[in-house]
């Protein structure tokens, strides 16, 4: 058919694209092909069991109906509520577990759990013999266990109890794996709060001279009653649960956000929340008093008691006061780890010394003991032994990451520095630690031989893209043997190694045309035995053509991205093709750093409801993930020329794929989510590249996050240049391409929310310029509902195909770059 006829059916038969109307539609189809993408099965997830020998499928449903996206919410300091269940109220539940062994292939069906079951929380014994799961029944969540030797499960929990699962998963295993540590709602709560008619008084904020600033933070408490419906959902009574269902309470009900066991189980680390809250900060950085019981639930030693967290800079590296990330450390029975800032915790002072690392161990009556003192914040410990742990600190002006070897038994050893580098050099990334259960089931770190030759596994990130590996590595001679590493024409990363005599792993492996799955290989040989056979679960997508490619901006730096092509598209025969292209801007303080190339050419194309591969079967070429790096080296910010880079990346990534000939200049589209919206709308802003965009979720008016946002330390009142030159709503009037501007109405991811997608509308239909709005019933920053994943899927086809395949020739009006 005739481009200029297809055109005007199109207009014909499509009337809510009309211009300058407002109005409610019904949920729409897309084509049939990527209706039957968005509703594909998704791929069980895997987990495998403490000793190595089996794999538990964790099976799920697709998407949810908007039936159950759409029900009542609670939105409070942060936490999102189902008020019926009292759990998260987003989760994403399984509706089905199979455990199968790797020796051969023998499977075990779970049983016994309640019909259409919804499963969460769902985790293995530390001996290995059975697993046990949180299952919703009647919105009450309850506690269930499976045997591995038959897969029978049964409920744990007495009828009368209900988890509390505010907080995530209510539950925790013991060692000893024949008992538990809950979360219950306190069998005498009554019912919940009713909001008076008739308000108490204004609600009242105040500051007395100290400087206070916060991000642009959402779900915040507005007044008491808010605050009353937190304290009734997120108290809990903390017990001890027997697998046989014998039920003690421990310790005085209370706002209890975490309680983890010590490794020997004799403990609990609790952290409890309390009042006064605050109308401008979350949850996370309410008063919290921090408290070791014993398995009595009697309090035996106070950690801290902590302040509301109102008063932390927003200088990037900046910290609470006071011990924080207390934690057990996973190689002793029980000992407590922790940090405390030396600078005050402003990441924007000069210090010599930022942190202090602290251990203390049971009874707790003596003084903490320094394990390290760090010239950087602290960023973790990977636990081993009393002669291994690794410490790592980081800062983020330098991107700098620093990992040592720390002896913790004995404090006088001077700790030997591993890795000094940039944290964004994925090229000189030497791998993790990996690691095993030890006698009370947590990680540390695997060791080998002498005790002082450990494994490393990384992603391998190197010029050709990422090849996945394993490594032996002595960690005092910091001699490597590699052991294993990807090859093409696959991408295969090593997940568990199941026998370290015999050198045997298990991998995850896939291909261009081979979806993921598990493999057991042994690195002594060529063996190699595939355990799991899931299928493609996108067939719509065979026969496209994959290929990475790497090109240069006119800075020099080097630039990389994804092309997919239609299956069947002949260059020569077809021509050029209409063109989607998807990314996300990062920010980098070097040139060498940005130009590194990221994924892999061999991995397998999978889709979600995000993806711009589904366009591949309604003949577009998709360039995904051309790298838009925002570079500022020595003391220039990136920000500082965030549009002109971002301008040259589109330029480069437009010539390259015209250069190929396989991408039609005059029909380019741009699209993103989150900063990826952020990014599109202000490429439509200072470019002339595109012909339409399709912005997700995004913040377009910096203005509204004052105390900066992604990257940017500066606030507005220090860079307003920055904030002004880099919001897309200050230059709408140069928006003059049709742009799709899609929002989530329940969005709560920090910065972004709906009002930014409502007022850029606003503003480039007001300037008369080419605007679709569609909010999104009760999504978030990611959107779940069938219904609402179909009619994006419509709206964007529709778009693309109106403005960007069946769009007439343009006469160009070049703009100027910049603000």
């Amino acid at each position: 058919m005739p481009r200029f006829r297809l055109a005007a059916l199109l207009l014909v038969l499509l009337p809510t694209l009309a211009a300058a109307q407002d109005a409610a539609v019904s949920y729409q189809m897309p084509p049939q092909v990527l209706a039957d993408m968005i509703d594909a099965p998704p791929t069980p997830f895997v987990a495998i069991s403490p000793d190595n020998e089996w794999l538990l499928l964790l099976e799920r449903p697709g998407n949810p109906p908007i039936s159950e996206v759409a029900a009542p919410e609670l939105r409070l300091a942060g936490r999102r509520i189902n008020p019926r269940s009292n759990a998260p109220s987003r989760e994403r539940p399984m509706n089905g577990l199979l455990f199968q062994r790797l020796s051969d292939g023998k499977e075990v069906r779970v049983t016994g759990l309640p019909a259409e079951p919804r499963i969460t929380g769902v985790s293995w014994s530390p001996d290995g013999k059975r697993i046990a799961c949180v299952v919703a029944i009647d919105n009450r969540l309850t506690l269930w266990s499976a045997e591995l030797k038959n897969g029978k499960a049964k409920q744990v929990t007495p009828d009368d109890m209900a988890l509390n699962g505010v907080y995530g998963r209510p539950y925790t295993w013991l060692y000893g794996s024949k008992e538990f540590v809950v979360n219950a709602i306190p069998a005498d709560r009554g019912a919940a709060p009713v909001e008076p008619y008739v308000p108490m008084g204004p609600v009242v904020q105040e500051n007395l001279g100290k400087k206070a600033p916060a991000r642009t933070l959402q779900d915040l408490l507005q007044n008491p009653y808010d605050e009353s419906l937190f304290d009734y959902y997120t108290t809990c009574q903390v017990a001890h649960v027997t697998l046989k269902g014998k039920v003690k309470n421990l310790n005085e009900m209370g706002v209890i956000r975490d309680v983890t066991p010590s490794p020997d189980g004799k403990y609990l680390l609790v952290e409890r929340v309390k009042h006064p809250y605050s109308y401008s900060l979350q949850e996370d950085s309410f008063p919290t008093s921090i408290e070791v019981w014993n398995r009595d639930g009697e309090l035996v030693h106070l950690v801290a008691d902590l302040p509301l967290q109102d008063q932390i800079p927003i200088s990037f590296g900046s910290c609470s006061t006071g011990p924080r990330r207390v934690e057990w450390r996973d190689d002793q029975a029980a000992e407590l780890a922790w940090t405390e800032a030396q600078d005050g915790g402003d990441g924007g002072a000069e210090a010599e010394i930022r942190d202090k690392v602290f251990t203390l161990a049971a009874p707790f009556d003596g003084a903490p003991r320094p394990l390290m003192t760090l010239g950087q914040r602290y960023g973790g410990i990977q636990w081993g032994n009393e002669d291994l742990c690794f410490v790592v600190s980081w800062w983020w002006t330098t991107r700098n990451l620093k990992v040592w070897h720390v002896k913790p038994g004995d404090r006088s050893f001077e700790p030997a520095i591993v890795q000094d580098r940039s944290f964004q050099d994925r090229y000189g990334d030497p791998g993790d630690p990996v690691t095993h259960r030890n006698q009370w089931g947590r990680h540390v770190v695997m060791t080998t031989g002498d005790g002082k030759t450990i494994y490393l596994d990384g992603a391998g990130a190197s010029p050709e893209g990422d090849r996945p590996f394993l490594d032996k590595w002595n960690y005092e001679t910091l001699e490597t043997e590699r052991l294993f590493h990807s090859e093409a024409p696959y991408y295969e990363n090593p997940i568990e190694i199941l026998d370290v005599e015999k050198e045997i792993i298990l991998t995850r492996r896939e291909s261009q045309t081979e979806p993921p799955n598990y493999y057991v290989r042994d690195l002594n040989g060529d063996g190699l035995d595939q355990k799991t056979f899931f299928p493609n679960p996108t067939p719509q997508l065979e026969g496209l053509s994959k290929e990475m490619i790497t090109y240069e901006r006119n800075d020099g730096v080097s630039l990389t991205g994804t092309l997919y092509l239609p299956a069947g598209y002949d260059k020569d025969r077809d021509g050029p093709l209409p063109v989607l292209m998807w990314a996300y801007p990062t920010e980098f303080k070097s040139k060498q750093d940005a130009g590194q190339v990221q994924d892999s050419p061999y991995r397998f194309t999978r889709v979600g409801w995000w993806s711009p591969m589904m366009f591949l079967t309604r003949g577009y070429a998709v360039f995904d993930d051309p790298t838009m790096p925002i570079v500022g080296e020595g003391e220039e910010e990136p920000n500082d020329t965030f549009v002109e880079q971002l301008v040259a990346s589109a330029q480069a990534a437009v010539d390259v794929l015209v250069e190929r000939g396989v991408g039609d200049p005059d029909r380019m589209a741009i699209g993103g989510h989150s900063y990826g919206a952020f990014m599109a709308a202000n490429l439509l802003a200072h470019c002339d590249l595109f012909r339409a965009a399709l912005p997700r979720s995004g913040a377009y008016n910096r203005t509204l996050t004052p105390f900066g946002f992604q990257a940017e330390e500066r606030t507005v009142w220090e860079a307003p240049q920055i904030y002004f030159g880099m919001s897309p709503f200050m230059h709408a009037d140069k928006i003059n391409e049709p742009i799709l501007i899609v929002h989530g109405d329940a969005d709560n991811n920090a910065g972004t929310y709906p009002m930014q997608s409502e007022r850029l509308y606003g503003a480039i239909k007001g300037l008369g310029g080419t605007a679709r709005l569609v909010m999104l019933p009760s999504e978030s920053h990611g959107y779940r509902a069938r219904e609402s994943i179909q009619h994006l899927m419509w709206e964007s086809d529709t778009w693309l195909d109106r403005y960007v395949k069946n769009a007439p020739p343009r006469e160009l009006k070049e703009k100027e770059t910049g603000s």
